[in-house]
């Protein structure tokens, strides 16, 4: 049997990172720390490899390989808690997955990655795809502890390609000065620009009769953002739609502060921190039902709207919650109200409890 965990720890948070890429995991990785800091844990974040496409065994390897026993003066880490993919390849006696997600492409995204493969391409992901949800596998059941996932969506993908359980705990918001000015005359999307996140679908939707007038700002960067701003001209948007680019601290929380309400609709997220952070800035989150994450904390007409994801149904969102200031606060009220729940003492109770999984 595994030793429990002490009261006050000495603690490695580990995630996995491709060089010169921020992502959600880091943002909740360093929330974490703060949070384990403040809990009087000793705390630090260890960043370890993620290769591109062909390089994933080395990554594994090297994430298998990473030394997380000792800190650099010598003292003991007497846990870790991992993140995202392939950081639970890492080996420590006490181990806490609290899981973010596995390589999507070789999971629930597989059908749409190796469709625009060659077959030999798709042949050689394929193999690669089997080694990869065997190694998980592995990982999850012989080097993790105690398996945590951030949303219903992560738990139910560990069940159906890994065959393991997971307890759902939802990452509170990152901790800034969140607050509510108003509910202007605006709608807000904020993440980086990446086809799964969809703002495409959120400029269809702007184009449709139904959301004639309504006005929205995108905040972000990334890979589809000359695409999106071309989209944005080829249907005539004009200045009803703004690209912020990226926001820091104090832009960020300005607009959550002044917007009607925040539009989500990625496809199958994982969490997506957009949605407690609109919460804790008493906004509604509008989102589709294949969003995944979202989907856990928004309620369709308490804490926000759901609808299919199709560009009129999502304008008719968008038109509903413009034309209500009043509804667009009886839901934002509600919203915060839920994200008050979320908090960060206790996910830290949650990650350091003394407690070992059954096998």
């Amino acid at each position: 049997m595994r030793p429990e965990f002490s009261a006050l720890s000495t603690i490695a948070v580990v995630t996995s990172s491709p060089p010169l890429t921020e992502g959600g995991h880091l943002v909740i990785a360093r929330a974490l720390v703060r949070a384990l800091i403040d809990a009087g844990h000793e705390a630090g974040l260890v960043t370890t490899p993620s290769n591109r496409f062909g390089r994933q065994g080395a990554a594994y390897l090297a994430n298998w390989l990473t030394d997380v026993g000792v800190t650099g003066a010598g003292r003991s880490v007497d846990q870790v808690i991992t993140l995202r993919y392939p950081s639970y390849a890492v080996r420590h006696p006490r181990h806490v997955c609290w899981l973010n997600h596995t390589m999507r492409e070789y999971y629930d995204l597989w059908d749409d990655f190796s469709g625009r493969l060659s077959p030999q391409g798709r042949l050689k992901e394929t193999v690669r795809r089997t080694l990869i949800r065997a190694a998980d596998t592995y990982c999850f059941t012989h080097h993790v502890t105690r398996l945590f996932a951030q949303s219903a969506a992560v738990r139910t993908r560990l069940e159906r390609w890994n065959g393991v359980s997971a307890e759902v705990l939802h990452p509170p918001a990152p901790e800034r000065a969140y607050r509510c000015d108003s509910y202007g005359d605006f709608l807000f999307f904020v993440s980086r620009l990446t086809p799964l996140k969809r703002a495409d679908l959120v400029l269809q939707a702007l184009a449709k009769p139904e959301a004639a007038g309504v006005r929205m700002v995108i905040a972000g960067d990334g890979e589809d953002r000359p695409k999106l701003e071309l989209l944005a001209r080829a249907l005539d948007l004009g200045s009803r739609v703004t690209f912020a680019g990226h926001l820091d601290d104090s832009a960020l929380i300005d607009h959550l502060s002044r917007c009607r309400a925040v539009v989500f609709p990625p496809f199958q997220e994982d969490f997506g921190f957009v949605t407690v952070e609109a919460f804790a800035s008493s906004k509604a989150v509008i989102t589709c039902k294949d969003s995944g994450g979202p989907l856990d904390l928004v309620t369709p007409g308490e804490t926000g709207l759901v609808v299919e994801p199709d560009p009129a149904r999502l304008a008719a969102a968008f038109a509903e919650v413009m034309a209500s200031r009043d509804l667009a606060e009886r839901l934002g009220q509600a919203a915060h109200t839920r994200s008050a729940a979320l908090t960060w003492p206790s996910v830290v109770a949650k990650l350091t409890a003394p407690a070992t999984m059954a096998r």
